[in-house]
């Protein structure tokens, strides 16, 4: 199964995510089939927290990929935020 999930990154003490297109057998981490944005829990001032390729995200949703539910809750946010 296709999974839209978070792959971690950054520093010890200063996570980055990538929000990305995976098999749900590939490891956390790992092999990915395509990235659609980022998420960064530790954005300060201006800088900004969650972008998502909506058009990237619509086509593999329209083809059958699964959000895992932090991924799902961080989009419905920031369609939130860009709406307002």
């Amino acid at each position: 199964m296709v999974v839209i999930r978070l792959a971690r990154g950054g520093a010890k003490k200063r996570p980055f995510y990538n929000i990305v297109v995976a098999d749900s057998r590939n490891r956390r981490d790992g092999r990915f089939v395509e990235r659609i944005g980022f998420y960064n829990p530790v954005a300060s001032g201006k800088e900004e927290t969650v972008r998502v390729a909506e058009d990237r995200l619509t086509f593999w949703k329209n083809n059958g990929a699964q959000l895992s539910p932090t991924v799902e809750r961080l989009v419905g946010t920031a369609a939130k935020k860009a709406a307002a």
